[in-house]
């Protein structure tokens, strides 16, 4: 394609293999989890161009790429690659806590009873 493409957003999307089809694309877009330099996408048909920087939310990861070329098709996965530069934060580790974590705290005796006070409870209830 041209250097000045244009393409929408849904389309685009679908071609990069971000998403499996172009309806999950358009839901994704119109649910707000979608942003192109920094502005949330409003619409499936936003367009977006060579230079852009979208920031994708999927299944719990942050993606942030840079277009870098319009689609033709939804071919195969080093095709789609050729369409952006993965500007993403590296994954944290799993079971690795993170920095700004504060540990959660419970006051003794809130939330569930645990097992040895269920028990004794029981014990009260059948001697009625």
């Amino acid at each position: 394609m041209a250097v000045d493409a244009r393409q929408r957003i849904d389309k685009w999307l679908f071609f990069s293999r971000a998403v499996k089809s172009r309806s999950l694309a358009a839901r994704l877009v119109v649910a707000g989890r979608v942003r192109i330099n920094r502005d949330k996408a409003a619409q499936a048909s936003d367009l977006v161009r060579p230079g852009d920087v979208l920031t994708i939310t999927l299944d719990g990861r942050i993606l942030v790429w840079k277009v870098l070329g319009a689609g033709v098709r939804r071919g195969p996965a080093e095709e789609a690659r050729l369409l952006y530069e993965d500007m993403s934060p590296p994954p944290a580790r799993k079971g690795e806590a993170v920095p700004d974590a504060i540990p959660a705290l419970r006051e003794a005796g809130s939330g569930r009873p645990t097992k040895r006070e269920r028990r004794q409870t029981d014990r009260l209830q059948r001697d009625d």
